[in-house]
């Protein structure tokens, strides 16, 4: 059996197999769409979810900066004592003026989280007992320094305001005993900087459960800060220094911001110990974001752990993305039921496809066919540009044969000293990669050539090297062909231009001629009309009454004359004016019209009908002068109507938008429609309506400078309609 009659027995069944193939398809459709779907809401979600946690990043920020400056301001506060110390000459402030001090700083409003601000004597084992003898000869009592025990250095508090209490129960505590604090009042002596401690539980606080830490100032003797380490430890005096419970400070650095936001406080220089934790509530859902922030703050690393709001908290605008996806679906399953219903045509589709199967197969062949029997040069072209395949007219052209190309570079064909693969030469490349240029070829044992080079990329077979296919073409005869078209192009344009001068200036000379005549018309019809005039006034005594009338008739005919060159030099404005081209309403300009008519003929009912919103471009004055005409005449032609009907409006049509101006009246017979737009041509009587036959003359004018078309239909006694058309974009220059 044939292979073509193998083909023609398989193609019913493959055809029955249409129908499920194109229900497939739709199922296809459904979740292609379905995951586009998916896949647009995915995306602007995480677009949400990205501002979102910007957003929330940006607060944490905000909060770390604020607890920064919120112990800025406790060390301030410290500085200040500090100074009292080097503004006095005794060895260290009195108590009273240690407390005036505090006071005046109003430590418990403003600084909430602020437990006091106290000053600890840094007290070696050998003064120890001269400190407490100073103490109470000064009159302050007996200073018990506790923990008791013997140390090498003390350093018990001395003062401590305001005097709560809890501070005045803290006198005499040694601090330096106390391993936290011991590591930061040393820091503090020996760096001469402010210090902050790690968490601590404070003496003030007793059994309550509570973190706090300490913020210590060193004070030397003589009011300086040593410039060796020697002589800080020799001179060191003691540390101001300010006990803060970080809840209080907390609440007190955030102030008024409002944050929705948890967060803990961790002290990563003590092993991430736990300085303060907001509130949460147990069964809070977990939060859609999180960030740390890590800083160093007086000699203490700080981190602090944010939890931003649940997800539909912290990412409001994720609701609204709900009606995005609800509308994907629907668009996904309105597509899939167009797939289903076009799935009864699957059958006829598939045999389209399998026919085009089989020109697939044959395209192989076809290719070959082209190659070996076109007109045109081609060569197949490997990575490195040498020659795979050449047909025989590019051996033809190049005077080789199809053989002795093969191996060759391609451009070595060609004149140029410096070699180059043709898809990157001079010339034109296009988004598909396709490469033009025009180059020297150099034929074997002729005159070189011009060539017309084409170069696409297209794939070789698999293992295969080839990369494009380039077309030549001797373009030699073209080229010179062309050269003399330009030359006679260049004769035609200087033709033109001279033949524009000539029309130009035949077009003013016509100008002046009809200006001239107008003028040298009007003078002997104002001498007729004048003498006239002078004859009816002083000699009509004289004449008989048929004398009389027939000055009048001459008056009257010099007076139509003169309104029939008015006319005609109305006409030539008109064709001879410059377009100034905008956005116009028609509508606005025809009630403009009609309202003029009224204001004329007050005494008439017309019934006037105008549709809104009719907008073209075009110059606005002659659109006024074409709509004045035309409603005009309606007007006019109504005039013996009792019921009386204008209307103008717009139709769609095959051709785009027509206008209309339509009335009831005096109407007039199609087979003289031919005669309606010539210059001073009448169908009516100039008794029965006075024009002068230029008004529908200007109006085809007017249209046709536009770009447009008229006509009109009638009937007698039953009225007309005129119909034009106008452009609705800019006119092309």
């Amino acid at each position: 059996m044939s292979p073509e009659a193998v083909r023609e027995d398989r193609t019913p069944d493959l055809s029955e197999l249409a129908p499920r193939r194109g229900y497939l398809l739709a199922l296809i459709v459904l979740v292609g769409s379905l995951l586009l779907v998916f896949t647009a809401w995915r995306a602007a979600r995480e677009r949400e979810l990205r501002a979102a946690e910007a957003e929330f990043i940006s607060k944490t920020a905000e909060v770390t900066e604020l607890l920064r400056q919120g112990m800025t301001k406790y060390e301030l506060v410290a500085r200040g004592g500090v100074s009292m110390f080097a503004s006095v000459t005794r060895p260290r402030p009195s108590p009273a003026q240690w407390q005036a001090y505090v006071d005046g700083m109003d430590l418990q409003r403003r600084f909430p989280g602020m437990v006091g601000l106290g000053f600890a004597e840094f007290v070696p084992a050998t003064r120890l007992a001269d400190l407490q003898l100073e103490w109470r000869e000064a009159g302050h009592g007996l200073l018990q320094i506790w923990p008791r025990g013997q140390r090498h250095d003390y350093g018990p508090i001395l003062y401590l305001e305001p005097k709560t209490p809890a501070n005045v129960g803290a006198i005499g505590f040694d601090m330096y005993s106390e391993p936290v604090r011991h590591a930061a009042m040393l820091k503090a002596m020996e760096t001469g900087n402010a210090t902050l401690s790690g968490p601590v539980h404070l003496i003030q606080d007793g059994s309550l459960r509570s973190t706090g830490i300490l913020l210590y100032l060193p004070v030397y003797r003589g009011g300086g800060r040593p410039a060796t380490l020697t002589n800080r430890r020799t001179d060191m005096q003691g540390w101001v220094y300010v006990p803060v419970r970080m809840e209080g400070f907390v609440r007190n650095a955030l102030g008024a911001l409002r944050n929705d936001n948890q967060f803990r406080v961790l002290d990563i220089s003590s092993g991430d110990r736990l300085l303060y934790a907001s509130y949460a509530p147990s069964d809070r859902p977990p939060p859609a974001f999180r960030h740390s922030s890590a800083f160093e703050l007086y000699g203490r690393h700080w981190r602090v752990d944010f939890e931003s709001p649940p997800l539909a908290q912290a990412a409001p605008r994720l609701q609204g993305l709900q009606n995005l996806l609800a509308l994907g679906l629907f668009s996904s399953l309105l597509l899939y039921a167009i797939a289903w219903m076009l799935a009864r045509t699957e059958a006829q589709a598939y045999r389209i496809a399998v026919r085009m199967t089989e020109d697939f197969r044959r395209s192989e062949q076809r290719f070959r066919s082209a190659m070996r029997y076109s007109a045109i040069g081609k060569a197949l072209l490997d990575s490195e540009g040498h020659i795979v395949e050449a047909n025989p007219a590019l051996a033809n052209i190049v005077g080789l044969t199809p053989e002795a190309l093969v191996g060759r570079r391609f451009d070595a064909l060609f004149e140029s000293d410096e070699p180059e693969m043709i898809a990157h030469g001079h010339g034109t490349t296009d988004a598909q990669g396709v490469h033009r240029a025009t180059r020297r070829l150099h034929r074997e044992g002729g005159d070189p050539r011009q060539a017309q080079l084409t170069y696409a990329p297209v794939p070789g077979n698999i293992g295969q090297d080839i990369v494009g296919l380039v077309q030549v073409e001797d373009v030699t005869e073209r080229l010179r062909a062309e050269a003399r078209v330009h030359a006679l192009n260049r004769t035609l344009e200087a033709r033109v231009a001279l033949r524009t001068r000539e029309l130009s200036q035949a077009n003013q000379e016509l100008e002046a001629f009809a200006y001239s005549v107008s003028h040298d018309l009007r003078a002997p019809l104002r001498a007729i009309d004048g003498f006239s005039r002078i004859l009816i006034e002083r000699h009509s005594a004289g004449m008989d009454e048929n004398g009389r009338g027939y000055l009048v008739r001459v008056r009257r005919a010099a007076a139509r004359m003169g309104e029939l060159i008015d006319a005609l030099l109305k006409m030539s404005r008109v064709s001879r004016g410059e377009l100034r081209l905008e956005r116009v309403d028609l509508s606005r300009l025809a009630g403009e019209v009609i309202e003029e008519l009224r204001v004329g003929d007050a005494r008439r009912q017309v019934e006037v009908v105008i549709q809104p919103e009719l907008f073209v471009i075009g110059d606005a004055p002659l659109l006024r002068n074409l709509l004045g005409n035309l409603l005009g005449n309606a007007w006019k032609f109504t005039r013996d109507r009792l019921d009386a009907r204008i209307e103008f409006g717009a139709v769609v049509d095959e051709q785009g938008l027509e206008y209309f101006v339509r009335d009831n009246g005096a109407g007039f017979s199609q087979a003289y429609v031919d005669k309606l737009f010539r210059p001073f041509q009448r169908l009516h009587h100039n008794d029965d309506f006075a024009g002068h036959g230029i008004g529908l003359a200007s109006v085809k004018r007017i249209v046709e400078r536009h770009g447009g078309t008229i006509r009109a239909e009638g009937e007698v006694g039953k009225g007309a309609t005129f119909w034009f058309t106008l452009p609705r974009e800019k006119l092309g220059e």
